[in-house]
């Protein structure tokens, strides 16, 4: 099993013990519906190590795309307005 095999969801239910099984061996597999992937089963271990790390990386990229919309169009006024109270 090279490639995560795919399992539409109505097969996805009547397989659940193969898919399972599948990932107590260390395979993950996709649940797709209408042919577009929705969920996968991991392995326990492989998602553990996932929230592990996802941990690991917060920090000043956890806020990335978090100012939008505070700017006005032109950055560099903006910041030179912020600059002038300060002066």
């Amino acid at each position: 099993m090279s490639d995560n095999p795919q399992y539409g969801l109505e097969q996805a239910r009547a397989q659940l013990p193969l898919i399972a099984s599948e990932a107590v061996a260390g395979y993950s597999s996709v649940i797709t519906r209408h042919g577009k992937p929705v969920a996968v089963v991991v392995p326990v271990e492989q998602w553990r190590e996932e929230q592990a790390r996802s941990l690991k990386q917060v920090g000043v990229l956890a806020l990335r795309g978090s100012g939008r919309g505070l700017w006005s169009e032109c950055a560099a006024t903006a910041v030179a307005q912020l600059r002038d109270e300060w002066a």
